[in-house]
């Protein structure tokens, strides 16, 4: 029997095709919490057959992959069900990030297209990341892989629709719904409704976990991001996105931070040796702005444009939806 893996990271990629547990895995690194979505003709694209897309250029599921199946099916164009149809057994391997939430509720909503690929489908959800783990431990998770079944495919296709939607209401609407066949995801749908800014201080719960992490005296940037055994503990957002993030608070017209030197969190930046030790150096502290916004007695918003997106959700001043985390609430603009 021949058997594909698809998951959620390279990491998790190399676990698992060191593990053996597959003829090929295949890592998603696609990144959906952060900037704006690809239009659903793209994203459509990007997993269809490479003569169904009519240009060459555009991304496609196959592209950077290696492997003698793989080669064959970026020779022949073959779009991921296609290539699905090739194996007896196919896998979703998925990690319990948000971002990796995201990346399983696109891929169910599209492989649901196929009942062949389907019939072979079965899903794993990981409590813990794929990629931090040992081969033989990863191993040991095989027996945990369910089948799909209809609940799955409907879950995830009223998920991903929501996240795509213009404003976060169909979003926080998931949880008046079913999602048991999708542990993970109600979790997730909470997770990214914080990073919504909150009424009172303007800032989403990554942003806020920056500023009290510096009040707490981690002074260094990179005390801030997430990581093994560190103290930021959100797990939204990315290395780059946390960076990001970072600028946004220090450089903005209004800053909620002070003394961090060099910027914006770029590539140049990271191959500049003499600008990135000087932003690893910066000693960072709250301005009078940001110990107002940490206190909740300013909202950052006030005094800086906001324009970023969240899902389907593009987020201005002027129309900027809040999450209300102690009563559990969206609020309109």
């Amino acid at each position: 029997m021949t058997r594909l893996i698809l998951t959620t990271s390279d990491s998790g990629a190399g676990a698992l095709q060191t593990a053996g547990l597959a003829d090929c895995v295949i890592g998603f690194e696609r990144r959906f919490v952060w900037g704006q979505l690809q239009s659903s003709s793209e994203l459509e694209g990007s997993l269809a057959p490479r003569s169904a897309t009519r240009d060459v250029l555009s991304s496609h599921w196959s592209d950077n992959l290696k492997g003698n199946s793989i080669k064959e099916a970026q020779d022949l164009g073959l779009g991921l069900i296609e290539f699905c149809g090739r194996f007896d057994a196919i896998e979703l391997w998925i990690d319990p990030d948000p971002n990796a939430q995201l990346q399983m509720i696109w891929l169910l909503d599209y492989l649901r297209r196929s009942a062949d690929v389907t019939a072979r489908l079965r899903l794993l959800q990981a409590e813990f990341s794929i990629g931090d783990h040992w081969p033989n431990e990863v191993a040991a998770w095989h027996s945990q892989a369910v089948s799909i079944c209809p609940a799955h495919l409907e879950a995830a296709a009223a998920a991903w629709a929501a996240w795509r939607a213009p404003t976060p209401q169909a979003w926080f609407d998931l949880l008046a719904q079913d999602m048991s066949a999708l542990p993970r995801l109600r979790s997730t749908v909470v997770s990214l409704l914080e990073e919504l800014p909150v009424p009172g201080c303007g800032l989403g719960a990554t942003e806020m976990r920056l500023l009290e992490l510096i009040s707490a005296g981690h002074v260094h940037p990179y005390d801030l991001f997430p990581g093994h055994e560190k103290p930021n503990e959100r797990r939204v957002f990315d290395y780059w996105e946390v960076g990001a993030l970072l600028d946004g608070l220090a450089h903005g017209p209004a800053p909620a931070v002070s003394g961090l030197d060099e910027g914006p969190f770029e590539l140049d930046m990271h191959e500049d040796e003499d600008r990135h030790t000087r932003y690893k150096r910066s000693r960072l502290a709250l301005t009078e702005l940001g110990k107002a916004v940490i206190a909740n007695a300013d909202d950052f918003t006030r005094h800086n444009p906001i324009h970023r997106w969240w899902g389907g959700t593009e987020l201005t001043n002027d129309r900027l939806w809040r999450w209300d985390p102690e009563r559990r609430a969206l609020v309109a603009p």
